[in-house]
């Protein structure tokens, strides 16, 4: 059983507040842009995405609207529920780096995003064109990922690793920790120890 009760969040630091809004973006995003057949997943994720699209930024810049609380509750549901579909690199990176330099998940998933849809981007324009007609966004993949970028500067993201604190003199440990990550097989693009050890170079 879970209780999603709104008004248990009220009192969350902004800070956490952004980090787990994004990472119930990052998990609807993740498993809708995975290749794995799972039509209801996807659906939910898309939803998921336009409740953290309309309620995550007044959340965070007020702290007891319930009704943005309360659809933040069931974004972070639905990722939840959606990403049985698959993750991919985000969480692949994520995973590691968070475990090694003890960083939230949630905001280290929002600082790797940009790199990873670079790297996806042959595989998944046609879809992220989908969504961004669906969450009202302008310019197809391309105003996708401005969107993002313009997300992260308004909730106080970093824009890089390395302001969390993550260094560049583990990255080979890294990519050997994030190819053994399960999140890997849902990602659009294979992922290898180059391709892989490159997004680590272009987040830190």
């Amino acid at each position: 059983m879970v209780i999603c009760d709104p008004e248990l969040t009220v009192g969350m630091p902004r800070i956490i507040t952004a980090g787990t809004g994004m990472d119930a973006f990052a998990h609807c995003l993740e498993a809708y842009s995975s290749p794995h057949y799972h039509p209801m997943s996807q659906g939910i994720a898309l939803e998921g995405m336009r409740l953290v699209k309309e309620n995550l930024p007044q959340a965070y810049a007020d702290g007891a609207d319930l009704e943005a609380r309360a659809n933040m509750m069931s974004a972070a549901a639905m990722g939840a529920t959606a990403f049985q579909k698959g993750l991919g690199a985000v969480h692949a990176l994520s995973h590691p780096v968070g475990a090694v330099y003890n960083t939230h998940h949630g905001m280290t998933n929002a600082v790797v995003i940009p790199p990873v849809l670079k790297l996806n981007r042959p595989e998944i324009e046609h879809k992220i064109e989908k969504a961004a007609a669906y969450l009202g966004i302008e310019g197809g993949f391309d105003g996708f990922y401005d969107y993002v970028m313009a997300l992260r500067i308004d909730l106080g993201v970093p824009d890089k690793l390395s302001g969390l604190g993550v260094g560049r003199d583990r990255i080979e440990a890294l990519t050997e920790m994030a190819l053994a990550d399960p999140s890997c097989g849902g990602n659009p693009v294979k992922l290898t120890n180059e391709n892989v050890q490159q997004l680590f170079q272009d987040c830190i």
